[in-house]
């Protein structure tokens, strides 16, 4: 007995658990059901949830015309689930022979790449861009087993065009150069979002009522982009470019009333619909991150500062060297050719590297600095485009001795393309620089105005008059004798000004290798455009004048074809040398109007607002003060005196022309109705016949020209041996 009661024990134990564990799972079930079931049920609701993105559409950059540079499209991706119900093995080969009939893929291919499929069999991608007939036609199926992704891409509708201001984006959608990149967050937008449930085996379903996000998508950019000059300058950069063997060529086109940029491009450029398939070097814009040393373009800043500080006149003359070289502080300085005796003009349109040395070094070293920075050297423009380089402008106490002289000419300094054009559209402006932008104007989806880029104004960079003063001197760099003639085009008047600099390389400036430039505007009295050319390692002619120079011109030509506006700006003829000295309130050579008719010479002198007198009766000059090829003071009269002349006796005394330029003689010798026979160039030393001697109009006078040096010296004790032989270029 006693030996049964612990196993009777067991057994009531075991059986009141049997009898009491369905009351417990009862218990909490109806705890789970009726209790707590609320709880569990949004808990499980929660974790069902899911959310699929829907994309914002990212927004287009058009020109200012309203045309489309960049702008998207839906791609859809194609893929198949062959274990969808309803989907047969020979549903499964239709589909791939219906999608082979749009691609270049064929339908044995899709077969064995579904059959093939072990990770994911039941998600194949056949195809990653569908063709639009093909989507339609596989939706038209009606088949669960068809899956279509669709998704916005990028595209550039003129693939090249614009290259380098538009940038691109990643595979991800995001900008990575150019507007595209200063611009990504507001071209972007922000997604939108679909409420879906996921089963436990992680299939997604739709559901009546489920919330929904709407996407915001990205702001459209109106660009200040003028879409037909930008093809226009990139078809005449790449001519450029294949013509002078170059290793690039830049080009920006900017209104310098407002500061829009109206074109900028780079050649070699890129593709940015596929940019890895260019080098590195081809997707960068150049026109604003390539720091270069200007040459002379950067001549400007040594007018302006010599002109505005009272350090030069206008009726200065100058005299280089006969070799056209000159030792300053220890360095040897040269001209591209001997330029003999120059006046102001001249030292500026025949591009003088000794005179404007010369020039610049009677300005003090921080006040030059201050011109330098008002002109925007050393500091970036701030344009709407990332990557821009600041420059390099040393401040006066970094200075060596010979800084002065080279940095005057354009050398010791550096500049991105953009910084020398805006000093130029600054000059044009009147000397008020304003700065750069690219985007006029920001919209919403529904074409609502969000944003509007108003100019700015930077500063005034000299005084108005300085730059009326100014204008003529570099107009002249396009005239028959200045290093422009290139770029100089009939019946529109442009001011600009060359540069052609060496290349510093391996520690040295080498002579092979050369940046060739040109900068300047038009039409000059009533700007429209500034423009900057920059020829990189041009082969062949080395000269900005030659190289940048006839690209300007042949931009400038097209420009006019296209913007009619052009047309309107009344065009004032080129002023001979005199009538530009003087505008210029100069000192001016006095021409001969022996022989000519009263008539005549009263018509010239009032063109000139020029006062006179005139004596004696007849219809015929016999005699002048001051006699011609003499300076004359602009603000005494001029003496005539007439007589009775036959036309067919006219002889009249030739002038005295040693001791001027050739251009001056020739000038006074055609103004006096003779021919003129040139030897050589430069400063007269001798003529035939002789001074005073008379001479049938219409024959000829011979004057001989060449180099002198006159003395002209700069000390050599402020000499550094920080720069080696530099210069010699325009």
């Amino acid at each position: 007995m006693s030996s049964s009661n612990p196993l009777r024990g067991k057994l009531m134990i075991l059986l009141v658990f049997i009898l009491f564990l369905p009351v417990a799972i009862a218990v909490q079930v109806l705890r789970i059901q009726i209790i707590d079931g609320r709880d569990f049920r949004s808990l499980w609701s929660e974790q069902t949830l899911d959310e699929l993105p829907i994309k914002a559409e990212r927004g287009q950059i058009v020109d200012r015309k309203g045309r489309l540079l960049a702008t998207n499209f839906v791609e859809t991706k194609v893929a198949i689930d062959p274990k969808a119900p309803g989907m047969t093995p020979d549903l499964v080969d239709s589909v791939a022979f219906k999608l082979a009939q749009y691609t270049q893929t064929s339908a044995s291919d899709y077969i064995q790449k579904i059959r093939s499929t072990i990770a994911s069999p039941r998600y194949v991608v056949l195809e990653r861009s569908a063709p639009v007939m093909a989507v339609d036609h596989l939706r038209s199926l009606n088949l669960r087993g068809i899956i279509l992704e669709e998704s916005y891409k990028r595209r550039y509708p003129f693939n090249e065009l614009s290259a380098h201001l538009l940038g691109f984006v990643n595979h991800n959608g995001f900008g990575m150069t150019g507007l595209e990149k200063t611009y990504d967050a507001m071209l972007r937008g922000r997604d939108g979002a679909q409420q879906v449930r996921r089963n436990r085996n992680g299939e997604i379903t739709a559901y009546v009522g489920a919330p929904q996000r709407l996407p915001e998508h990205g702001i459209t950019l109106e660009t200040t982009i003028d879409g037909n000059i930008q093809a226009i300058v990139e078809e005449e950069i790449r001519r450029g470019m294949k013509r002078w063997s170059a290793k690039g060529v830049t080009a920006i086109v900017m209104n310098p009333k407002s500061g829009e940029i109206v074109a900028m491009a780079n050649v070699p450029t890129f593709n940015p619909n596929a940019p890895a398939t260019s080098p590195t070097p081809a997707r960068r814009n150049r026109a604003i991150a390539d720091m270069i040393e200007p040459g002379s373009t950067f001549k400007l800043v040594t007018a302006i500062a010599a002109v505005e500080q009272r350090k030069v006149r206008f009726d200065e003359i100058f005299d280089t060297p006969e070799d056209g070289r000159q030792l300053v502080y220890g360095q040897m300085l040269r001209d591209h050719d001997p330029l003999g005796t120059l006046s102001f003009t001249e030292v500026f349109s025949k591009s003088s590297n000794i005179a404007t040395a010369e020039i610049a070094m009677r300005v003090e070293p921080r006040d030059f600095y201050q011109y330098a920075r008002a002109l925007g050297y050393g500091s970036p423009t701030h344009i709407d485009l990332p990557n821009e380089m600041p420059g390099r402008l040393q401040k006066p106490y970094e200075w060596s001795k010979v800084t002065l002289p080279w940095m005057s000419i354009g050398y010791e300094v550096q500049a991105t393309p953009l910084q020398v054009l805006q000093s130029y559209a600054a000059f044009a402006n009147g000397g008020e620089m304003m700065k750069p932008f690219v985007v006029k104007r920001s919209l919403d989806w529904n074409g609502k105005v969000i944003n509007e880029t108003t100019p700015t104004r930077i500063r005034q960079v000299a005084q108005p008059e300085t730059i009326q003063k100014l204008l003529p001197v570099f107009e002249d760099v396009l005239a028959d004798s200045g290093t422009a003639e290139q770029a100089a085009i009939e019946g529109l008047q442009i001011a600009g000004k060359t540069g052609t600099a060496q290349k510093y390389t391996n520690g040295g400036y080498g002579t092979s290798n050369y940046y060739a430039s040109f900068a300047g505007f038009f039409p000059s009295r009533d700007p429209m455009y500034a423009m900057m050319i920059l020829v990189d390692e041009p082969r062949g002619v080395i000269y900005g004048g030659w190289t940048a120079g006839t690209i300007f011109r042949h931009i400038a030509e097209r420009i006019r074809g296209v913007d009619r506006a052009l047309d309107k700006v009344p065009f004032i003829p080129q002023e001979d040398t005199l009538r530009r000295q003087v505008f210029e309130g100069a000192l001016a050579i006095t021409p001969d109007f022996v022989g000519q008719t009263r008539e005549e010479a009263e018509r010239f002198l009032r063109d000139l607002d020029l006062s006179f007198d005139i004596g004696g009766k007849g219809d015929r000059i016999l005699r002048q003060e001051p006699v011609a090829g003499q300076r004359m003071n602009l603000d005494q009269p001029m003496k005539l005196w007439v007589g009775s002349m036959n036309a067919s006796e006219v002889a009249l005394e030739v002038p005295e022309l040693r001791g001027l330029s050739m251009k001056q003689a020739t000038n006074t010798l055609m103004a006096s109705g003779f021919e003129v026979q040139k030897v050589g160039s430069g400063t007269i030393y001798a003529q035939f016949p002789l001074p005073g001697e008379r001479l049938r109009t219409g024959y000829a006078v011979t004057i001989r020209g060449k180099t002198r040096d006159l003395g002209t010296s700069i000390q050599s004790d402020r000499s550094s041996a920080m720069i080696q032989t530099v210069g010699g270029l325009p």
